[in-house]
């Protein structure tokens, strides 16, 4: 796998970029992406998409063009080749604040990627939502702010939250109940830790956190 950051920029609402990429990194614009880059400056690898929402093929060195009628989104098409290419780390951006059907199918993405032994994080306006599978995210000292944690599989067993205002011990989570929304950070070293199963977890964006994969 490569070191570097694959980025995945869709169609969606662009709250603002707040990443400059480097040489191992990838910059994938998956469809209307492409516009958010280049109103940002930053330059495209690939892009990637069936082009309803660009209105037409770019003209772009690197273009995939897809057919329309496709099981995989243009984001899912986007993950899939950064995976090819030997990348396990993805930052999605502009994937929410449009279709709300397309901001639910970007966390089943996380979801997907965290099953598959990856790591996502998809950039909302003022949050980072990411997805953990038998495995554990740590955040550094944060003085204030909310987090929440969601059961993305039927059941979430063996889940440890731990130095939040409300903390959990070996619990159950279900994806038909929020047990685990509002949390609130309280100026101590925190973890999310889950035995078995897929957590949803939203935290504020800027916050510092390391996420192993410890998966069995």
């Amino acid at each position: 796998m490569k070191k570097g950051i694959c980025y995945v920029v869709g169609a969606g609402v662009n709250y603002g970029f707040d990443f400059c990429p480097e040489e191992d990194d990838l910059v994938i614009a998956a469809d209307a992406g492409l516009r958010h880059l280049e109103e940002q400056g930053i330059l495209a690898d690939l892009v990637i998409g069936d082009f309803d929402s660009l209105h037409g093929v770019p003209e772009h060195p690197h273009t995939i063009v897809l057919n329309p009628e496709k099981d995989d989104t243009d984001m899912i098409a986007a993950l899939r080749i950064g995976i090819k290419a030997g990348y396990e780390t993805f930052y999605i951006y502009c994937g929410t604040g449009g279709r709300i059907d397309h901001t639910l199918a970007n966390i089943q993405a996380l979801a997907w990627l965290s099953e598959s032994g990856m790591k996502g994080f998809l950039f909302d306006q003022d949050n980072v939502i990411t997805a953990i599978t038998n495995g554990k995210l740590c955040f550094e000292k944060i003085t204030r702010g909310y987090l929440s944690v969601f059961s993305h599989t039927t059941k979430a067993e063996g889940v440890n939250l731990k130095g939040l205002k409300y903390e959990l011990d070996d619990a159950v989570l279900t994806h038909t109940f929020p047990l685990g929304i509002s949390n609130e950070f309280i100026g101590t070293e925190s973890s999310i830790s889950v035995k078995n199963g897929t957590l949803v977890v939203v935290f504020p964006r800027g916050v510092r956190r390391e996420i192993w994969n410890s998966r069995k």
